[in-house]
């Protein structure tokens, strides 16, 4: 045994309110010596976010108490969503020279700087860690064309790595569909900061908040908490609700996007503005009153490789509905006590849900106390303990590899 601290670079697109607090933690673990390199500052930095439609900066801290670097982007278009978008050559004399026993990438391998980054790490020993939070093939816009690249692609992609993590169960078995080695993939749970919430929650007021929606105390809220693009599918909800037609019932959107004006006018006609609520952008210090102050989320996406609303609604005491194409039904999503899973599109199936959980106010404070259990396992703690546990593994495999790839010397 060594006392010799592990020396890691995690290579990130941009800050998010997700990922901050678990670098925090890692941070903290005694055998790590961590850096963070964004390619991007954007979310700490205000911008224009294109899904929300409206100016963006998150208000809680991003960039505090953990080591990090910010590599110039040199792309003559920034954008963290296309290939040229993010040109980060920093990244190469950084791994080059830092003497890293890993570098973990979460930037996803659709841009140039995730290239720069692994041959990097190849060409300087470092074993190479990441992965992707996608449980099938499917792209988000639906061309059959990219599912045929991926059965091809993906399996001589993810053999790059020396560990794949994977942050559902969903996402471990497509690994095994692609014949990626099992020793060579590692179950890292997508997480959001539970502490965090927990104490939140404990300083929301739920009758206040309904009061300022207009919304009576003992209602039962049904809560659509996402941008509104098409993907996310918030039409379904909608219609699912005006059908089941629960009395008393609300609808609350808390987002914002190209859909918002086409869904006010959709409730006009339905005839159930009255009793839907849009929220807008509602930034992270504002979303545990939001959770708090609903008894029933909805995510009814059809391109959705997890879902971390989820996450947070079952903090809250939220049950939770999804589409199956949800990413976290694998594992947070226990059918009849979390929650329930629908075909995605199906409205007729969704309006049943929402009238079987909305009339019955007991079952639906016993699924939200379940879920908060469920939840309350799946935590930051687990994932930084997976995180450690992934790159012991890859130095294991790389050390074992030379090992096995050293001359024999002849007598």
């Amino acid at each position: 045994m060594t006392d010799k601290k592990l020396r890691v670079l995690l290579l990130c697109a941009h800050p998010t309110q997700y990922s901050s607090p678990m670098w925090r933690l890692i941070a903290q673990r005694p055998e790590m010596d961590v850096l963070v390199a964004y390619c991007s500052l954007r979310g700490a930095e205000s911008h224009i976010d294109p899904g929300f439609g409206v100016e963006v900066a998150w208000d809680v801290p991003l960039l505090d108490d953990y080591p990090w670097v910010h590599l110039k982007n040199r792309s003559p278009r920034p954008d963290i969503n296309t290939f040229f978008g993010l040109v980060n050559p920093g990244v190469w004399p950084l791994i080059r020279s830092g003497k890293f026993d890993a570098v973990a990438i979460f930037t996803g391998y659709l841009c140039a700087t995730f290239w720069i980054a692994a041959v990097a790490a190849k060409v300087s020993g470092a074993s190479l860690i990441f992965g992707t939070d996608a449980h099938n093939l499917n792209p988000r816009d639906q061309r059959s064309w990219k599912i045929r690249v991926k059965r091809h692609l993906w399996p001589r992609l993810f053999r790059l790595a020396d560990i794949v993590i994977a942050p559902s169960s969903g996402t471990l078995a497509m690994m095994r569909s692609l014949r990626i080695p099992s020793e060579r993939v590692l179950l890292m749970p997508y997480v959001v900061h539970n502490e965090w919430w927990s104490e939140n929650i404990k300083q929301v007021d739920r009758i206040v908040v309904r009061r300022n929606w207009n919304i009576p105390a003992d209602a039962p809220v049904v809560l659509f908490c996402a941008k509104l693009q098409p993907w996310k599918r918030p039409q379904d909800l909608l219609l699912a609700f005006a059908s089941a037609n629960v009395p008393g019932s609300y609808l609350v959107y808390a987002g914002d996007g190209p859909m918002r004006s086409a869904l006010e006018t959709e409730a006009n006609r339905l005839g159930i503005s009255d009793r839907t609520r849009f929220l807008g952008f509602v930034n992270q210090s504002t979303l545990p009153q939001v959770y708090c102050a609903s008894d029933l989320l909805v995510l009814p996406s059809e391109y959705e490789p997890f879902g971390l609303v989820v996450n947070e609604a079952m903090l809250c005491g939220c049950a939770v509905i999804v589409s199956d194409r949800v990413g976290a039904k694998f594992d947070l999503i226990r059918e009849g006590k979390t929650g329930f899973a629908y075909p995605c599109g199906d409205i007729g199936a969704l309006a049943k849900l929402l009238q079987s959980t909305l009339s019955d106010r007991d079952a639906l404070r016993q699924y939200g106390e379940c879920a908060k259990q469920r939840i309350a396992e799946w935590s930051p703690q687990a994932y930084v303990d997976s995180f450690v546990a992934a790159i012991h593994r890859a130095l294991e495999l790389r050390n074992s590899a030379n090992r096995r790839n050293r001359p024999v010397s002849k007598a």
